[in-house]
C-alpha cells in the first residue's frame, strides 16, 4: 500500500473516530450520573417536551459533523422529557428500574459489540452461566436455555420448539390440513396470539380457558377443554401457564397443570416474564410450585430483576428441543473442528448482543440476595397500598394482590358516571406528572392499575397513590358534577 493509500485509509477512519474521547466520555459519564440522581427521589411533575425539543425533532438529515458534547446535551434533554420508567414513582404497565450497573454492562457490552450468535468464546460461556444463575435465582432445575430480546420472543422461540415436538417435520413442512392449537388462560399475555400467528398456528386457535375467583387459570376446564379437542383431531401445541399476569399478577396452578400436560404429553410453557422472579422470595415462593417440572419459562430481567431493557431470558428443560426447530446449516456458517452447533442453531436471531451482561454484573456485584430483597420490597408496596385503599372510604380494590400488581377504582363523593370517570381519571393523572398509572379494565369494567417492580421505589411513594389519585380524582368529579349535563351516577 502506498503513503497516500494509508494516508487517505487513516483520514476516512479518522472521520468516524470519536476526537477528544477522553472528554466526551467524561461529559457522557456526568450526564448519566445527573440522570442518575434524578431518578433517587420522586420529582414534582413530568416536564412537557417544549418547543425547542420538538424543532430539533423535525431537523433535516445532518451532512456536517457537530460536537459530540453538544450532541450529547440534546440527547439528555430529549429523555429528560420523556417518561422513564426508571423514576420511582412510574407504576404503569410493568416496567423497567434501569439498575445503574446494568447501565454501565450495556455501556461495554455496545463498546465490544460482541455477537453470541455464533462461537465468541468467553461471551458466550458468560451467556451460559447467567441462564443457570437465573434457573437456580427462580428454582427451574435444568440450567439450559438462552437470552432474547424480550418476553415476546422468549415466548415465540419456546413454543416454536414445542411445535416442533408436538408435530415433528413441521417447520419444513408446514402445518398442511393439520389444526394445532395453543391453550392458555383468557388473561395470558397477548404474545400467545402473536405466537400462533407467526408460527402458523393461527390465533383463532388459541383456545383461552376461564379464569377463577383468583384470577388463575381453571385447570378443570382447562383439562375438558384439552380433551374436546382431542377428540376433534386436533393437536395441542402447548399449554401456557402464566406466573404473573400481566393484568393482575395472578399465578396459575403450576403443579396442577404439569400433571394436566404430564399426563397428556404436552408441552408446558410457563411465562414468567413478569412474575417469575418471585419465586425466589420466600413470602410467596410456594405460589410458584410446580415450576420444576415445565417444559420451557420466560423470565425478563427488565423488569423484576431491575437490569435496563433488553434482557429476557428462556430456561428450557431440553436443550436439544431448540436445536430441532431452529438448527440449519449454511455455506456462509461453517462449523470449526470441535463445534457441532453454532448458538444461532437454538434462536430466531442473528444479530444476538450480549444481553447477559448486565445481568451477570448486577448479580456478581450486588448478590442474588439484594435482588431476592428488592422484590421481597416490592411485594410488601403491593399489600401495602391493598391496605391503605381498603381503610379510604373513597376506594375500592377489585383483587388481593398476589404478587405486585394492585387494580382499584376511585368513587368520588360526587354522583359520577364512573367508567366516565375513570377514562378520564387516567389521563388526567399523568398530566398532572406527580405518579404515574395506567388505566385498565377487570370485571368488565374501567380501573387503575399499579405495579411495584423499582428497587427505588418507598413506601412513601405508594401512600403518594392513594393521595394524588384522590385529589386529582376529587376535582374530576367536581368539576362534571357542576357541569350543566351534570354526569349520571351509576
Amino acid at each position: 500500500m502506498s503513503t497516500e493509500q494509508r494516508a487517505g485509509d487513516e483520514l476516512l477512519v479518522e472521520g468516524l473516530r470519536l476526537r477528544s474521547r477522553e472528554a466526551v466520555l467524561a461529559h457522557a459519564e456526568a450526564l448519566i450520573l445527573q440522570a442518575w440522581r434524578s431518578f433517587d427521589q420522586a420529582r414534582p411533575g413530568q416536564p412537557a417536551v417544549d418547543e425547542r425539543v420538538r424543532a430539533m425533532l423535525l431537523e433535516a438529515l445532518p451532512e456536517e459533523p457537530s460536537d459530540p458534547r453538544g450532541a450529547l446535551d440534546a440527547a439528555a434533554l430529549v429523555l429528560d422529557e420523556s417518561v422513564a420508567q426508571s423514576r420511582p414513582r412510574f407504576f404503569a404497565y410493568v416496567g423497567s428500574s434501569g439498575l445503574e450497573i446494568g447501565v454501565l454492562g450495556d455501556a461495554l457490552m455496545a463498546s465490544h459489540d460482541v455477537n453470541v450468535a455464533v462461537a465468541a468464546g468467553g461471551a458466550g460461556l458468560l451467556e451460559r452461566q447467567v441462564v443457570g444463575w437465573v434457573s437456580d435465582f427462580v428454582g427451574f432445575g435444568a440450567r439450559d436455555g438462552l437470552l432474547a430480546s424480550g418476553g415476546m420472543v422468549s415466548n415465540l422461540t419456546a413454543l416454536a420448539a414445542a411445535r416442533e415436538r408436538a408435530a415433528p417435520g413441521v417447520r419444513h413442512l408446514g402445518v398442511r390440513d393439520r389444526r394445532l392449537t395453543l391453550v392458555c388462560s383468557a388473561e395470558a399475555h397477548y404474545s400467545v396470539h402473536r405466537a400462533a400467528e407467526v408460527l402458523g398456528i393461527g390465533s383463532d386457535n388459541v383456545r383461552l380457558v376461564h379464569v377463577d375467583a383468583q384470577h388463575r387459570i381453571d385447570v378443570r376446564a382447562c383439562a375438558q377443554l384439552l380433551e374436546a379437542d382431542r377428540v376433534a383431531g386436533a393437536l395441542a401445541v402447548a399449554v401456557v401457564a402464566t406466573a404473573g399476569t400481566t393484568l393482575t399478577g395472578a399465578v396459575d396452578d403450576l403443579a396442577s397443570i404439569a400433571d394436566l400436560c404430564g399426563d397428556r404429553g404436552v408441552w408446558l410453557h410457563v411465562d414468567g416474564a413478569y412474575g417469575l422472579p418471585a419465586a425466589a422470595a420466600p413470602s410467596v415462593r410456594d405460589l410458584f410450585a410446580g415450576l420444576g417440572r415445565a417444559d420451557s419459562a420466560t423470565v425478563d430481567a427488565h423488569k423484576w430483576m431491575f437490569v435496563p431493557k433488553a434482557c429476557s431470558v428462556l430456561l428450557m428443560r431440553d436443550p436439544l428441543s431448540l436445536r430441532a426447530a431452529f438448527e440449519h446449516r449454511e455455506s456462509y456458517m461453517p462449523l470449526v473442528d470441535g463445534e457441532d452447533a453454532h448458538p444461532v442453531d437454538s434462536t430466531l436471531e442473528y444479530s444476538r448482543p450480549l444481553r447477559a451482561l448486565k445481568l451477570w454484573l448486577a448479580f456478581r456485584v450486588h448478590g442474588a440476595g439484594a435482588l431476592r430483597a428488592a422484590i421481597e420490597r416490592n411485594l410488601g408496596q403491593a399489600r401495602l397500598l391493598a391496605r391503605l385503599l381498603e381503610e379510604h372510604p373513597r376506594f375500592e380494590l377489585c383483587h388481593q394482590p398476589q404478587l405486585s400488581t394492585v387494580c382499584f377504582r376511585h368513587r368520588p363523593s360526587s354522583k359520577v358516571n364512573l367508567e366516565d370517570h375513570h377514562r378520564r381519571l387516567v389521563p388526567a393523572i399523568q398530566l398532572d406528572g406527580r405518579i404515574f398509572l395506567a388505566g385498565a379494565l377487570t370485571g368488565g369494567s374501567s380501573c387503575l392499575r399499579a405495579c411495584f417492580v423499582n428497587f427505588r421505589t418507598i413506601d412513601d411513594d405508594v401512600r403518594a397513590i392513594v393521595e394524588v389519585v384522590d385529589e386529582v380524582g376529587q376535582r374530576l368529579a367536581e368539576a362534571g358534577s357542576n357541569s350543566p349535563a351534570g354526569p349520571s351516577a351509576r
